[in-house]
């Protein structure tokens, strides 16, 4: 409330007009049955749905609904929090209800604290979901993502990289004036410099044979070393449990928090000197922790008479 909220369905014959003059398909947000009806009626090309409506599924499918029957594209943004399965149901309900020109947009997901980006990437789940919907293009919305201007090239090479199939770029021939995300917009030239800095790399499929082979071979040897990794943890989740038996049998609290923050400073350390960042040396140590955890609290919640039986 307070903020800019755009100009209402004037907003459509200014984009009819746009449209006439260019030539270029003109796109809008819907985010209920109303919205939709307009957009179809001023001749609208590409709808999408925003991120605080994806995290609605009664809104998602309220917009699916009013399409049925209806060619034309649609592309749905991730949700406001990091939830993979609410995406993927969105997109469900776009395809069910015969939708078939959809996409994905990837605008990154807010995290309470942030403060290098406006909202978080997140790559792995954008990954995760064109593993799970690999037919399904997905574009980058670097905008959304930075905030800011000064990394939009940065995070768009990032997407290019990752094989998306597009960009979601704000621009606007006054970004400072702009009623909205000012500082995330940038001028048609900065626009154009952008695109024009980015590196476009081969799909796998095209590059020669004695690549692939190279490829291969080094593929391999990460795959004997995950088999390395599995089987370490393994050992390692025996000893925690030999661990959970004693701490049980002895009455002793199974976070020992002194221990706890002595491991994590090490790994961070140890982490630092091979030049792997302190964000993923911590989630990967937190990530086996909790797992100690919770294999040490089964072990404390056992009953004798179910380990009698």
């Amino acid at each position: 409330p307070g903020a800019f909220e755009g100009v209402g369905k004037i907003g459509l014959q200014w984009l009819q007009k746009v449209k006439k003059i260019t030539g270029l398909p003109v796109m809008v947000e819907v985010a209920n049955s109303d919205h939709v009806e307009a957009c179809l009626n001023a001749g609208i090309d590409i709808l999408w749905i925003g991120a605080r409506t994806t995290v609605n599924p009664f809104a998602v499918q309220e917009v699916a609904d009013t399409l049925k029957g209806v060619d034309i594209p649609v592309f749905l943004k991730n949700p406001v929090s990091p939830d993979l399965e609410l995406w993927i149901g969105g997109m469900e309900r776009l395809l069910n209800a015969g939708l078939q020109k959809v996409a994905a947009i990837h605008r990154g997901f807010y995290f309470s604290g942030e403060k290098v980006y406006r909202n978080r990437p997140q790559w792995q789940i954008a990954i995760d979901f064109k593993t799970a919907m690999p037919n399904i293009p997905m574009i980058s919305d670097p905008s959304h993502i930075c905030g800011r201007r000064d990394m939009l090239g940065k995070i768009a090479q990032q997407a290019i990289d990752l094989d998306f199939n597009g960009l979601m770029i704000e621009s606007h021939i006054q970004p400072d004036e702009a009623w909205s995300d000012a500082k995330q917009q940038v001028t048609p030239e900065v626009y154009a410099n952008i695109i024009h800095q980015l590196i476009i790399r081969q799909p796998e499929h095209q590059v020669s044979n004695e690549a692939i082979e190279y490829l291969e071979r080094l593929r391999k040897k990460i795959d004997l070393i995950d088999d390395e990794i599995i089987n370490i943890l393994t050992s390692r989740m025996e000893i925690v449990r030999e661990i959970g038996h004693y701490k049980k049998d002895n009455n002793i609290v199974i976070l020992q928090s002194q221990r706890w923050k002595e491991i994590l400073e090490k790994f961070i350390k140890r982490g630092h000197d091979a030049q792997l960042s302190e964000e993923f040396i911590s989630k990967i140590i937190k990530s086996i922790h909790d797992e100690s955890i919770e294999q040490q609290e089964k072990i404390m919640s056992k009953r004798q008479s179910d380990q009698d039986i």
